[in-house]
């Protein structure tokens, strides 16, 4: 085990393995660019949605069901799946890591929402606010803590599991990963491995860092 983790450290440190178009500061750069892209899109789609069903209470069942069916979703199934449909390209993993990042934004969005106290709402009525300026003034900013909490633990999961890009031939971390497996090379699959959790914990501290930033003294906590 200590020469496995001297090894390790080894490949790590290289200025070999850092540079080039194989190298890990490359690796990194696609990783993120997965990652960023496919959270971004997620956001997108998930936000509205989220929002809609907490502000008029329609849909919280799915709502609130969506969350498990993420954590359920064969995500490198998924990314088959759209391979064998589409042909390849990089859709496939950018379909699935989107499947992945909505359920939790939808959640923790309509999880916002529905925390907002009704005497808020019934408050901004009595001034004569209508629906959709209680939403963006009333609702939306005091559901803003849980929201970002959703988009932190959709990113994290992302970074996560963006290495499956290399499943279907295609560059990030995920390369050291798939190509250690067939080489047999456990350095390369534990270094891979271990730059995967590296990255994620740092984007999971700088948006934890944000949302802190942002709404110091108020509750951000994912239901």
């Amino acid at each position: 085990m200590l020469e496995l983790l001297k090894n390790l450290a080894s490949w790590l440190t290289s200025s070999a393995q850092w540079s080039g178009p194989e190298g890990i500061a490359t690796r990194v750069l696609e990783h993120l660019e997965y990652s960023v892209l496919a959270t971004l899109a997620a956001a997108v789609i998930a936000l509205p949605i989220g929002l809609l069903i907490g502000h008029t209470g329609r849909g919280a069942f799915l709502a609130v069901n969506l969350s498990s069916f993420g954590r359920a979703l064969p995500t490198v199934g998924l990314v088959t799946l759209v391979f064998l449909a589409g042909g390849l390209s990089v859709w496939p993993v950018y379909v699935s890591l989107v499947a992945l990042a909505v359920p939790v934004i939808i959640t923790n969005t309509y999880a916002g929402m529905a925390a907002v106290d009704p005497e808020v709402k019934d408050a901004a009525k009595g001034v004569g606010l209508r629906g959709h300026q209680i939403l963006w003034q009333v609702e939306l900013p005091l559901a803003l803590p849980l929201i970002m909490t959703g988009v932190r633990l959709a990113t994290v999961q992302v970074v996560a599991t963006a290495t499956i890009a290399a499943y279907v031939s295609f560059g990030g971390l995920g390369r050291y990963v798939f190509d250690g497996l067939a080489q047999r090379d456990l350095v390369q699959v534990l270094g891979g491995a271990a730059l995967v959790a590296v990255l994620a914990v740092l984007a999971d501290l700088a948006l934890g860092g944000l949302t802190r930033l942002l709404f110091r003294g108020r509750p951000a906590t994912a239901r």
